[in-house]
């Protein structure tokens, strides 16, 4: 009996590697990026069998938007509403983050 293991399984591409604002999150960790489907054996991508539409998938929220909504590479300047590093909402007046306890 000879048995053989394939289907067809999704394989993410980096488009580019300049980072953007993410519209759910507002950090700069969005990257433009292309979701591809190949056709596999054993676990082991041969062919590509669709590809797809590039999109602007967020590396820290996962949230996945359009790349023509308007949203442009990182400002300059960092946001000093946002925690840096955990990216939840702060007062103004905050000095270091509720959250993750680390200096604004």
């Amino acid at each position: 009996m000879f048995f053989l293991i394939g289907g067809v399984q999704p394989k993410t591409v980096t488009l580019d590697d300049t980072p953007r604002l993410c519209p759910a999150c507002g950090l700069a960790q969005a990257r433009l990026k292309r979701i591809d489907h190949y056709l596999s054996l054993f676990f082991i991508p041969l062919f590509p069998v669709k590809r797809g539409e590039p999109v602007v998938i967020c590396d820290r929220c996962g949230a996945v938007s359009s790349p023509d909504r308007g949203f442009g590479p990182s400002p300059s300047r960092p946001d000093k509403t946002r925690c840096a590093r955990c990216g939840h909402s702060l007062e103004p007046t905050f000095q270091y983050c509720p959250h993750c306890g680390g200096r604004v």
